[in-house]
């Protein structure tokens, strides 16, 4: 039996609280073990039996191949555990601050009740079930069987999205103990208590109060409600008193106007100042019946759509991160302390913005943004589907659900300062575009306008304070023909998910892109509430333009990542009328639609790996931006073994001057360097230990940055490019770099979302992966090399064209070396490799290759230099 520690709430013991955390046993399967079987097994709560998610890559990581547990179904917990002593004239619940995705709750083999959502608290009236002073048997089915026509979770949202649901009681477990007359414990796992600041104006704030109380006794009662607005030493800035007669086994609601004269507002990042709101309810006795007492923060937001947010009347440019509450080793089942750490990594970077995703986030994280003055965007889990099999529209419980889960998202955090907007949906707009995300192939894509209203109905019925906001995916995006429903306008404010230079267009679109979306709703603030790209730590690219990325395969580069995000911030800087960015992802995190990067079952996109190890270099990028902190942050000190002597050396600094040191022997200072970004172009590598500096001088001293790469014999005596390609295709060659001009082919090119076809495989050749990747065009090499004379192979693959449609010219520092090249001719057909050898002399200025086209384009698969 557990031994539970009862806690007073408050100075006085008005409502006590025990936490159920230690000695539960777990089992899975449709029916729950007999008591004592051998299936049960021990486990504390927070819990989830799922491990999903893991690297490829070597190294020490917590899940592994044999520790995953993927499983979506049904799990049972009981616990036993000794009841409080003297019960009367008091009430019991059970409360459960998460438990996914429903959940079903026997205490003492009675039925209190069940749950459907796996994001939100919710509470249990246990007091007739429960054995005071004795011992006690508590008994919870859950299930994360994941939704589909029939099962009992097809009315539950999320239906689907990019993240793994995991199971379990993954947040705390406990039982309150309040008086009969209480405030309100059952109103949607809410506090009872809710206060919004009405305004600020001359040196005063106006905050109203309403609270819901319930008596629980028999006969009617008449208390006293004292409300209190206490400062941080202490002393109380503004009181009110109400009394209210409350039937007996009924409820009722009060409210109050409390008026604080010059108040300390509670100001984001610069000043996140906490008051204690107190609600306490006093019989006429003067005993104290029941107290809630929560942080409060006074201040003004609003969102405009010249001027963006304003926080108490001044502009604040957000700029944040996303966050899913999943961790490598965990899944959903962390402590406070691992999310103190991700706050504290986030707020490290620069932070001053978290879009908490794609659900209902515990409190934990709530408080933490209320004390670090941390901006919060809250959303409900409709992401990207709300419908069954053929229907086009919600059913009456999903319908159902959904609202459950929007005034649960509401009551249970509109007390948090921290708390701006309340999202609605994500990604209900790819209409007919991606039918991964439909499950109605045939006829008319749902719409996803009636429900969209609905909810923002109740949004604003609940908390008129707050702006409802929505985040899109689609509206205007390269989707060819494909016709999305335009759904940004379904809320007060909409938030673009928007990838481009990943899984479409060109970083160069999204401005153009954005411009386009502000033309068309100019009355409407616009933010960005997605923007990224996978970032694998252990494979890299000698130059991000080299190749395609490979959205749904292997090619994802770190160094691709940080690029995405360079070209992206460039943008998004610029432009005033967004009101915050938030980009994607901050840790690395579970789902089982991916098989990526050095992953699988993980959306490599964040800026931290799912275990917190390891901080990619684009989470410097962003430190060195957006915090004041000297940061000094050399790229690429994962890619050690070096595949070229000349390398770009890039250096995240907001140091006033950065000093770059290779080898012992400084290479220049650079001053205020753009964007944060330093770059020394092509430095030169000695064979073996290169050790790299970079110093940042500020005004209170030095900081630096040191790696070691490594450069092997070989690789500084030859040099060979995999042309066409961003991550090499054999260990020996680097990935396309020195180029000037073309285009990358593939002859295998992705095909997206897809099922790829069979792949075409290069013949004639032992280097089948080099030679499967291409530059086309007319385009040069232009390599660094010093003097000397320098042998030059090339290799040539025809991808697809017949003999004659493509002859072109190479020319080696201004002397043509090939003439009229037909590779289809020369191999006998597509698909088959050929080579060229000649030597050239190189003086100081290098070696130029060029490619020049006769008939069509120009093509090579690979270049080889040896000395």
């Amino acid at each position: 039996m557990a031994a539970v520690t009862a806690t007073p709430a408050a100075a006085q013991d008005v409502r006590s609280t025990q936490v159920l955390g230690e000695g539960w046993v777990f089992a899975k399967g449709a029916e729950a073990p007999a008591t004592g079987s051998s299936d049960w097994v021990r486990v504390s709560v927070p819990h989830s039996w799922n491990r999903v998610g893991h690297y490829t890559n070597p190294g020490v990581h917590p899940n592994r191949p044999e520790t995953l547990d993927d499983y979506q179904g049904v799990g049972w917990y009981r616990l036993s555990f000794s009841g409080p002593r003297d019960l009367d004239r008091k009430r019991v619940y059970l409360q459960f601050d998460a438990a996914s995705r429903t959940a079903e709750v026997w205490l003492n083999g009675k039925r209190l009740g069940s749950h459907a959502g796996g994001f939100s608290r919710f509470r249990l009236d246990a007091t007739a079930a429960l054995k005071p002073g004795a011992a006690n048997t508590l008994l919870v089915k859950v299930d994360n069987t994941a939704p589909d026509v029939g099962t009992a979770t097809a009315d539950v949202l999320p239906l689907a999205g990019d993240f793994f649901v995991h199971g379990g009681l993954y947040r705390p477990v406990s039982l309150i103990v309040t008086d009969d007359v209480h405030l309100d414990l059952l109103d949607h796992g809410g506090s009872g208590v809710y206060a919004t600041t009405r305004s600020i104006a001359g040196g005063r704030a106006t905050i109203d109060v309403t609270w819901r109380a319930r008596n629980d006794a028999a006969r009617p009662v008449r208390v006293e409600a004292i409300v209190r607005l206490i400062d941080a030493a202490g002393a109380v800035k503004a009181e009110q008193r109400r009394s209210m007669t409350l039937a007996g086994a009924a409820g009722g609601e009060a409210s109050a106007t409390l008026d604080v004269a010059d108040p300390h507002l509670w100001n984001g990042v610069a000043d996140p100042y906490l008051h204690r709101l107190s609600v306490e309810l006093v019989a006429s006795g003067g005993r104290v019946l029941d107290r809630v007492e929560q942080s409060f923060g006074i201040r003004e937001v609003r969102i405009d759509p010249e001027r963006g947010l304003l926080l108490n009347r001044k502009p604040l440019r957000l700029h944040g991160v996303g966050y899913h509450q999943d961790r490598e080793g965990k899944g959903w089942a962390v402590s406070e302390a691992d999310i103190a750490g991700d706050v504290a990594i986030m707020r490290e970077m620069g932070v001053n913005s978290i879009r908490l995703t794609h659900y209902q986030h515990g409190q934990p994280i709530h408080d933490l943004a209320d004390r670090y003055g941390l901006l919060v965007w809250d959303e409900i889990p409709l992401v990207s589907r709300w419908t069954m099999g053929a229907s086009t529209t919600a059913s009456d419980g999903l319908r159902a659900d959904a609202a459950q889960q929007m005034r649960e998202l509401i009551r249970q955090n509109m007390n948090h300062p921290s708390v701006v907007t309340w999202g609605i949906a994500n990604e209900v707009d790819f209409g007919k575009s991606i039918p991964i995300f439909i499950t109605n192939k045939d006829g008319p894509a749902p719409d996803p306008m009636p429900l969209l209203a609905e909810l923002n109905g109740i949004a604003k019925a609940e908390d008129p304070t707050r702006p409802t906001a929505i985040a899109t995916c689609c509206e205007g995006r390269l989707l060819g023909d494909a016709e999305v429903p335009i759904t940004a306008g379904a809320a007060d404010v909409s938030g673009a998910n928007r990838y481009f230079g990943w899984y479409y267009g060109d970083p160069s679109g999204l401005g153009p892109h954005l411009d386009a979306l502000r033309a068309a709703r100019p009355n409407q603030p616009l933010s960005v509430t997605e923007y990224g790209a996978g970032g694998a730590t252990s494979i890299h690219t000698d130059n991000v333009l080299g190749g395609d990325v490979d959205q749904r395969g292997r090619n994802q580069p770190e160094e691709y990542e940080s690029y995405i995000h360079e070209t992206a911030w460039a943008t998004l800087s610029g432009k005033p009328y967004l009101w915050a960015t938030w980009l994607w992802n901050s840790f690395d995190f579970a789902t089982t639609r991916r098989r990526e990067g050095d992953a699988i079952d993980i959306n490599t996109k964040g800026l931290v790996t799912y275990d917190r190890a390891i901080r990619k270099d684009a989470w410097y990028f962003y430190k060195a931006n957006w915090s004041d902190a000297p940061t000094v942050h050399i790229n690429g000190r994962r890619y050690v073994d070096r595949a070229y002597p000349f390398a770009d050396v890039r250096v995240y600094s907001n140091a006033p001057e950065t000093e770059l040191i290779v080898g012992g022997k400084s290479l220049g200072t650079m001053k205020d360097c753009p964007q944060r970004i330093c770059v020394w172009s092509k430095v030169a590598l000695a064979d073996g230990g290169n050790s790299v500096v970079a110093r940042g001088r500020f005004a209170g001293g030095v900081t630096e940055d040191r790696i070691e790469w490594r450069l092997s014999p070989e690789a500084a005596r030859t040099i060979r490019i995999d042309s066409g390609a961003l991550v090499a295709g054999a260990k020996s060659f680097g990935s396309d770099d020195f180029f000037d001009g073309g285009e990358a082919g593939d002859v295998n090119a992705s095909t997206g979302y897809g099922k790829p076809p069979p792949p075409k495989v290069v013949t004639g050749t032992d280097a089948a992966l080099v030679a499967q990747t291409y530059r086309e065009g007319d385009f040069a090499y232009r390599v660094p090399l010093p003097r000397g004379r320098y042998t030059v192979t090339l290799a040539f693959a025809e991808p697809s064209l017949e003999s004659g449609k493509r002859r072109f010219d190479v020319t080696a520092n201004g002397r043509r070396v090939i003439t009229g090249l037909d590779v289809a001719k020369e191999a006998g057909g597509p698909l088959k490799a050929i080579t060229r050898r000649f030597m050239v002399s190189v003086g100081n200025e290098g070696l130029d290759l060029r490619f020049v086209g006769r008939t069509g384009k120009a093509i090579v698969s690979a270049v080889e230099i040896a000395r």
